[in-house]
């Protein structure tokens, strides 16, 4: 009987195991992209976007990431990826995630994209920061939902994607970065392989500490979501938006999932 029972035991100890690992694994908080320009770690905000970073989380375990492109990139705004593969295709898209606006979008973090004009469209698709972006995404949209930021010389590797040049071949690659590719190869339609995209290889998890953003401060964004997730033509100061928050508001557009 003592046999038998501890064997019982044995398993059951072992499912308790299995199931705790399982349940840490998602709830992993620091990843690793790995991409063809290096590789860099961002730290998950997930006790403060928990959804936000479960649902990117579902995309990372299931190996959607892996193979895709950095699709769209505009020098001192953002860089955009997650939602196409090479060759190119739609990446696997889920059901849409509620949107989370706790932190600004400040240079250095990482965002989800969606649709304009529906708050909570966000689904694959996500961009970092290239500079402080808070007074013009923030008001947005209801707000464009910040989930982690870049560790380390992670900005360095990024900041380097976005001074490769840009190349226009229609929606959604209007804006696409590419690698060894001239404005030459354009005009003669030279095929482009993965030695010319920006590829992310995958997406890792480096630390299931679900505490590990415990001793960072990310700011927190100053606006207040309109009830309608509309834009809004002021930065909430009160006075007229000037110049260059105007023309980057033309390419906001471009922060929503794009279709093919």
């Amino acid at each position: 009987m003592f046999s038998k029972l501890s064997k019982l035991t044995s398993v059951a100890l072992f499912s308790f195991s299995a199931s705790f690992m399982a349940a840490q694994s998602a709830n992993a908080t620091i990843v690793q992209f790995q991409t063809v320009m290096g590789d860099f770690s961002v730290n998950l905000y997930d006790k403060t976007t928990p959804k936000t970073v479960e649902n990117f989380l579902n995309y990372v375990k299931s190996g959607a990431y892996t193979n895709t492109i950095i699709h769209r990139s505009v020098p001192g705004f953002v860089v955009q990826g997650g939602g196409f593969k090479y060759p190119l295709a739609d990446a696997a898209q889920n059901a849409a995630v509620i949107n989370e606006p706790v932190y600004a979008n400040k240079r250095g973090t990482i965002a989800m994209a969606k649709l304009g004009g529906q708050p909570n469209s966000a689904t694959n698709q996500w961009f970092f920061n290239l500079a402080d972006n808070s007074a013009t995404l923030d008001p947005q949209n209801g707000g464009f939902t910040v989930f982690g930021e870049v560790t380390g010389n992670g900005m360095a590797i990024i900041d380097a994607m976005a001074a490769l040049s840009i190349f226009n071949f229609g929606s959604p690659l209007n804006e696409l970065p590419l690698r060894n590719y001239t404005a030459t190869d354009s005009t003669k339609g030279v095929p482009r392989t993965d030695k010319n995209y920006v590829m992310i290889l995958g997406v890792v998890v480096l630390d299931a500490n679900v505490d590990s953003a415990a001793s960072l401060t990310p700011a927190k964004t100053t606006y207040t979501p309109s009830t309608g997730g509309g834009s809004s033509s002021s930065g909430g100061g009160g006075g007229a938006m000037g110049w260059a928050s105007l023309l980057m508001l033309l390419t906001l557009l471009g922060l929503g999932r794009s279709r093919r």
